[in-house]
């Protein structure tokens, strides 16, 4: 199961899971490997048994996900396991899709298929957290991402903020960024720092982050270099943009609300969402519920003043604060890297 969960991890999937598959035949041996490597490719227990051919015969497959039972792009994948031979089927995780669900091991049990179930869930299931999350809420998995100083500011008084961490920090920023399916930022921080939004690391990026911006009651700038990558542009009403793909959703005033934008970037296969935007985005995503996961990163840098705070508005009582579960603190280069879910 181990190894099913490494070959997963490498392939971006979304909005299909990350799924691994291995197939072992009586005499232990491994006949037979698979991932599935992408919305409209075979499934990850088809390629292994087509890997095993014949040797699949009276074989154990194991698989991270609860193999699948019903008709989407490719045909169930129940189907070619029980046609196969295969005697025994280990399942890391159950499969949260309504449409799956456990249906897929009942299917295989009514077969005559022996199923052991959750080998490994945990670790199954953090191959690919944000489908799991998807799944279960109709959500992406959001992760807002905040580089400050020591002392809590993410930029001066006048607006600088380049460059608060170090190079170590960026680059870690950008491989972040390399792993999600969206990058998110606020029409503030388009005029501020016209940026691309890209993952810029020294290997290329085989899939890019799609650029979204949350625009509010002012035109967005015509000039900035987001066009180049056609973004997705969410408002509360139809605005003119010059590329990319304008989604209305409902909001407060001008101003989008979370929740709505959130589900609309999942309704586009969006399911890992990266939140850079300044303050005003950070606090309005917070304080609607819909932020997952933290990574900040605090630089070896004093402000030594009262700079931009990370997250607007007021803190007025220890009431207004929630507990988050800290999952990671470690040194990238002369900075601190905090994860909190």
């Amino acid at each position: 199961m181990r190894r099913a969960i490494e070959l997963a991890a490498p392939h971006r999937t979304h909005p299909n899971p990350r799924v691994g598959s291995v197939v072992v035949d009586a005499s232990g041996e491994v006949v037979g490997e698979g991932a599935h490597a992408g919305v409209g490719k075979v499934h990850a227990e088809v390629v292994a048994l087509a890997e095993a051919a014949d040797r699949a015969r009276g074989s154990t497959l194991y698989v991270t996900l609860e193999p699948c039972s019903h008709h989407g792009l490719t045909p169930p994948c129940v189907d070619s396991i029980v046609s196969s031979g295969v005697a025994r089927v280990v399942v890391g995780a159950i499969d949260p899709d309504q449409r799956v669900s456990g249906s897929g091991v009942s299917w295989l049990r009514s077969k005559g298929v022996e199923v052991v179930t959750e080998m490994l869930a945990t670790e199954s299931e953090a191959v690919d957290p944000s489908y799991f999350h998807h799944r279960r809420t109709g959500l992406p998995r959001v992760t807002l991402k905040l580089a400050m100083t020591l002392d809590g500011s993410v930029a001066a008084l006048d607006g600088t903020s380049r460059w608060i961490t170090s190079e170590d920090a960026r680059r870690d920023s950008h491989d972040l960024r390399a792993s999600v399916d969206a990058v998110v930022i606020g029409a503030g921080t388009l005029r501020v720092d016209d940026p691309l939004l890209d993952a810029r690391l020294e290997e290329p990026v085989a899939v890019q982050p799609i650029p979204v911006v949350i625009a509010g009651g002012r035109p967005l700038p015509a000039t900035s270099r987001i066009w180049e990558r056609s973004p997705i542009v969410i408002s509360t009403t139809t605005i003119g943009i010059p590329s990319g793909d304008l989604v209305v959703v409902d909001g407060d005033g001008h101003w989008p609300d979370p929740e709505a934008a959130a589900r609309a970037l999942a309704e586009r296969g969006l399911l890992d969402v990266l939140v850079e935007g300044g303050p005003s985005l950070a606090a309005s995503w917070w304080r609607h519920g819909v932020v997952n996961r933290g990574v900040f990163f605090i630089a070896g840098r004093l402000g030594g003043g009262g700079g931009i705070r990370p997250l607007g508005g007021e803190f007025a009582t220890m009431a207004d604060s929630r507990e988050v579960h800290i999952r990671d603190v470690r040194m990238v280069g002369p900075d601190i890297r905090i994860e909190f879910e």
